[in-house]
């Protein structure tokens, strides 16, 4: 759905440029930090707490009475004397740990009528929590304070909330003029001078913005898994380091309605996130899924026509070789070369779906997006359709196409987290003209519904490497089919018996090297002699298999059929 961004992301004067520093927590205020530099506080003095100097100050009170607790707030900036504090009930060190408990911003002291100093003890827990606890000066007023802190507090509100709407007004015309999500996230990226994705909900990216090279050292961290997908799984919202993932990064859902259609996710190393990027990103959120829901809409009538016209090339509707090319050519694909018919199934459920509060997009349709997502970064004129129950790819067969097909299922398959269904894949011959992609359709079908009975989920077979097994798939009574293996077999056919199966497996290395016998005691790692043995065991419950061709070609068919799946 979007291409990548090749250059650096440059300001918008559309835009309001980031920067600056502003609270780490995702609410609007004044750091302790930047509350110490109004004119109020200049002359105040830091004791402990210096790693919470990023606390956030929404709101400032004055203690008075001992018992202020129950009505101290979050985000406050705390101001008192040595007179309350002189018959605190819990003790100084006891006051810092409840205030922390309560989200105390910082506690602000001013000594010498009541109290002439704090204990060391105080302080040491201040600066263990790391509760910033200033000493102000006697001149200070507390009404002087209090005035310049809730200005200071009022205009950084103001200012966000100025810029929050910018933002959103700056975005949103990126959709209303008829961009889409690479636009989108290179806007974004501009404004907060961070390298910028659009995920799927899975971590399947569909956009980026900002620096290439950023972008690219990003996707070798943990945050990726080695297909390049974002695990969405392990980051829930919000901003967040990691201690083996150097810099930060910001998490937002894009949700439409009840609908999760992914993640917009924000990438710095040399800064920390905080929460007026989260706002920015979920402004970006709100904007993307305004482009998600326009783009699908788009989208679903392109598909069905893209899906009807290949539906026709791989039934034989389509006309001849020419037609096929020049309409092809037309949607964007490239037919005229050597080409594989993949088929990808989704395998049925094991068990019961993991409920969420949020509504996914139907699974074939997440399966669909990521085939296509994979697929548009590989080779763009690649055909890919997504059926009611499957997706077919057209891929360029190249040199090494078996090499090819396994590389494009393992970007699309991932590390198996965000909750996506395992999928088998047939992969048909070469086809090597239009006219003969209905034979490579039904090669790779075949392939899927086989390899998914010999190997069970998540199966990728080819249609050449299926030898008997197509034959013995395309027998649809699977009465006669285990009565065969039962007559054949006998004893050996049980599947609970550790040692029958042992047995079994002796068979097979036996009939795989032609009944060499000393090539056979070798692949099991056993002395010649007890091979022997074994052989005369199996003749006694089988029958003369080392003499007989027909006995050997009916054992090694009783246990291909063994081999394939649905049949106990």
């Amino acid at each position: 759905m979007g291409k990548l961004a090749n250059d650096p992301a440059q300001g918008s004067p559309e835009l309001p440029a980031g920067g600056g520093r502003v609270p780490s927590r995702a609410v609007a205020g004044l750091t302790v930090r930047k509350a110490m530099e109004i004119p109020a506080l200049a002359g105040a003095r830091l004791l402990a707490g210096e790693r919470g100097l990023d606390r956030v100050v929404q709101r400032a009170n004055i203690m008075e009475v001992p018992d202020i607790l129950p009505w101290v707030k979050p985000h406050e900036l705390l101001l008192t004397t040595g007179y309350p504090l002189r018959n605190t009930p819990q003790g100084l060190p006891g006051l810092v740990t409840e205030l922390d408990a309560r989200g105390l911003a910082a506690l602000a002291v001013k000594l010498h009528r009541y109290l002439d100093a704090l204990p060391d003890e105080m302080i040491h827990e201040a600066d263990r929590l790391g509760l910033p606890l200033l000493l102000l000066p006697d001149a200070i007023g507390f009404d002087d304070i209090l005035n310049q802190v809730l200005t200071g507090v009022l205009n950084k509100q103001a200012a966000a909330l100025e810029r929050s709407w910018e933002v959103h007004h700056a975005l949103l015309s990126v959709v209303l003029e008829g961009g889409g999500l690479t636009e989108l996230v290179t806007k974004t990226s501009a404004v907060l001078g961070v390298p910028v994705m659009v995920t799927t909900a899975d971590g399947r990216v569909l956009a980026e913005g900002g620096n290439v090279d950023d972008l690219a050292s990003w996707r070798h961290t943990p945050c990726f898994d080695t297909s390049g997908r974002f695990r969405t799984e392990y980051e829930p919202g919000g901003v967040h380091s990691h201690v083996d993932v150097p810099g930060w990064h910001a998490v937002v859902p894009i949700v439409a309605g009840r609908v999760d259609h992914g993640r917009i996710v924000a990438f710095a190393r040399h800064r920390a996130l905080d929460g007026a990027d989260v706002n920015v990103l979920e402004r970006a959120a709100t904007v993307a899924a305004l482009a998600v829901n326009k783009q699908l809409a788009v989208t679903a009538v392109e598909s069905k026509y893209r899906g009807d016209f290949l539906r026709d090339v791989l039934s034989g509707r389509a006309g001849d070789r020419e037609r096929i090319v020049a309409h092809c050519e037309s949607l964007g694909w490239d037919v005229g070369r050597d080409l594989v018919v993949v088929v990808a199934e989704l395998d049925p459920e094991a068990g019961p779906a993991a409920s969420s509060g949020l509504q996914l997009r139907p699974v074939q349709e997440r399966f669909t997006v990521a085939w296509q997502s994979v697929m548009g970064r590989r080779d763009p004129r690649a055909a890919v359709v997504g059926f009611a129950q499957e997706v077919v790819a057209l891929l360029p067969a190249g040199p090494d196409p078996s090499t090819a097909v396994r590389e494009v299922v393992r970007q699309v398959s991932g590390d198996g987290g965000g909750g996506r269904r395992s999928f088998s894949t047939g992969v048909s011959r070469i086809v090597d003209d239009p006219s003969r992609l209905p034979v490579g359709y039904e090669q790779a079908r075949r392939a899927v519904d086989v390899g998914r009975q010999m190997n069970g989920r998540g199966s990728l077979a080819h249609f050449d490497s299926l030898g008997s097994f197509r034959l013995l798939s395309q027998i649809e009574d699977r009465d006669e089919l285990r009565g065969f293996v039962r007559e054949t077999l006998h004893g050996l056919a049980a599947d609970d018996d550790p040692e029958m199966e042992d047995l079994r497996h002796t068979l097979k290395v036996l009939l795989d090297t032609n009944l060499n016998v000393a090539e056979a005691a070798r692949q099991l790692h056993f002395h010649y002699n007890t091979l022997r043995y074994r052989i005369s065991k199996l003749e006694r419950m089988l029958g003369p298999f080392t003499t007989d061709p027909e006995l050997r070609l009916d054992l090694a068919l009783a246990l291909k059929v063994l081999q394939m799946r649905g049949l106990s």
